[in-house]
Formats: C-alpha cells, structure tokens, sequence
C-alpha cells in the first residue's frame, strides 16, 4: 500500500470566509489566523521559515526582507487577491517561489461599486441622505440639492481591462457616452460593442471628460498616473471615481483641486495610504469615501478562497497552478 502523500504546511495571514478555511482545514496542514490580527513582520518572518504554501492578503507586506527568511520548503505565495502589489515579485521569483492570485472573481462586484458612485457623487445621494438624518430636510423644493445628471455625459475610464469593461457596459445602460485610455487598445468587437472611443494619449482624454473612472493595476508606472499636472487638465465640472488602488491618484493634489471647487467631486473606496485616510478628504463635503468595500460580497470572498484552495491543490499535486502571477519551482 502506497504512503500517502505529505499535505503541505499552508499558513493564513487572516480571518477568511467559513467554509475556505473549513475547506483548507480538509485539505491541507493549515494554520488558521482565527484572531484576525494582522501579521507583523516579525510574524510574517515566521511563517515563511517554516511553511511550505503563504496564503496573505493585499494588506500583508511580503517585500525582500520578509522572503529572505523562507525557509527551503516555502515554494508558493497563493495570495487572497488579485492585486500583488503588496508582494515583492522579483525577490519571490529569485527563491524560486511561485506567486498566484485571485484573478476574474471580483470583476462583476468591483464594477457595481464603481458604476453605484458614478451615480451617488454627481447626484450627491450620500449628502441627501445625512441631511434627512440630521433634520434638515423641509420638504421638497426646485432647487435644494441638486446634483448633476449623468445621461449624455462623457466617462472616460483609465484601465480597459476586465472591470474597465464590465463598468463601461453598466454605464453604457444609464446613458454615458464611453471613451477609454489603455495601454493598447482593445480588440475592435469591444469597441463595437461598447460603442468606445480609444484615446491614446490620457492627458487629451482627461481634457474632454465629464466623469474619470480609474480602473489600472497599480504599478511603478500608474503611480500618481493621475498626477497634479494631469488633474490640472480635468474639467471644473468632472467628477473622480477611484476604485483601483489609491496610489493611482496624487491624493494630496486631489484634495488641494476639490477644496478648491476645481473639481466637481470624488468618489474614493481606496486611498493612497490606507487604511489612514488623509483628514482632509473627511473635511470635504464633494466626496464620497468608502472603506474598500469595492470587492466586498460574500460571494466574492468565497469565489476566491476557491481560487485559492485550487492554485494550492494544483501546485502540491505538481502541476502549474492556473493563476501563476510568477513560475517558481515545482
């Protein structure tokens, strides 16, 4: 009778949905985060010294100083995310260390967040909303709280990719004009169906904006992709929804333009520093801000502990995971 197979030492930086950690638990020699208290560096250290599979999040700092303690079993980085930002590729693929993600799962979700402030800062419904609570409301009048309308309006959308297109397909429905600046530009069947308009160049798009969706990764080259000189070219009257990653924005440009009127509104659900965010965005009164809610259904979150319970299944059974960001060594 054969010997079975050793399960993997799988280590979970956080608290994940019930039934993946139920599953982990079935699955692999799992070590569950059950007080959700974030790993330091110090623990963090820990953990890769001595596991063979890394389960983090994207607030869970994986750099060059963490990875030079893995131990000589350590051989996968299954991150609880999409984005990898938060982990340091090149030292991961240097140890030989194969890195995967949660890629597709929170398209649909991410996109409903984006496309719901899209409608919420122009129509300024989180300020209507506080102002029923606090009593200010007198009744109905022709001229308090007026918003802006978004049918007919221009949105140009900063990143065509999954989510880029998901969101231009809801805000084609409610009337919005499409337009997109990308790395290259997508196939033609997408712009058919979308009825896009493709600008090559971004700070001619942000010019002719009446609404900017920043849906881009977050790289060495989106940093402040959005940069002071750039906001500069928007509109007086265009609106800003961030629901990528913050330090896509300069947000302390962004704050000085809004405080300024020289932009209409925002609507942020990520920050550049987060979880801090810069008192000065709570000051103001043409914003909305979310705690990173953009991913936030629980269908989601299972979706991609799923994914992750397949990347380390697929890898402990010697085969390539089907969500390598990098190829380590199996």
């Amino acid at each position: 009778m054969p010997t079975p197979k050793k399960r993997p030492l799988v280590i979970v930086t956080g608290k994940l949905p019930d039934p993946i950690e139920t599953r982990m638990m079935e699955l692999f020699d799992t070590r569950l985060n059950i007080a959700d208290a974030p790993m330091s560096q110090a623990e963090l250290i820990e953990a890769v010294k001595s596991a063979d599979v890394l389960v983090p999040t994207i607030t869970d700092r994986i750099d060059g100083a963490v990875l030079a303690h893995a131990g000589p079993n350590m051989r996968l980085i299954a991150n609880f995310g999409t984005g990898v930002d938060h982990i340091d590729l090149a030292a991961a693929r240097q140890r030989g260390i194969t890195v995967t993600n949660t890629p597709g799962v929170l398209t649909e979700d991410t996109a409903d967040m984006t496309m719901a402030l899209i409608l919420a800062v122009p129509r300024r419904l989180v300020a209507g909303a506080q102002a029923l609570r606090e009593g200010k409301w007198e009744g109905w009048s022709p001229t308090w709280m007026l918003g802006q309308r978004i049918w007919g309006k221009r949105l140009g959308i900063i990143g065509m990719g999954r989510i880029g297109q998901a969101v231009a397909r809801r805000a084609k429905a409610f009337g919005l004009s499409i337009h997109y600046h990308n790395r290259k530009r997508v196939h033609e069947s997408v712009e058919q169906e979308l009825e896009a308009t493709y600008w090559e160049s971004l700070d001619q798009m942000l010019a002719r904006m009446d609404i900017i969706s920043v849906n881009c990764p977050h790289t060495p080259a989106t940093f402040h992709l959005l940069s002071a000189r750039r906001l500069d070219l928007l509109p007086p009257h265009a609106y800003v929804v961030n629901t990528a990653r913050g330090e896509i924005i300069d947000e302390n440009a962004l704050v000085r333009k809004l405080r300024k009127g020289e932009i209409a509104g925002a609507g942020l659900d990520v920050f550049e520093h987060e979880p801090a965010v810069n008192p000065k965005l709570l000051e103001l009164n043409n914003v909305i801000l979310l705690p990173h809610m953009g991913s936030a259904t629980l269908e989601g979150r299972i979706d991609m502990g799923e994914k992750v319970l397949i990347n380390i299944k697929t890898f402990a059974d010697g085969h390539a995971p089907p969500d390598r960001v990098i190829a380590g060594l199996l």
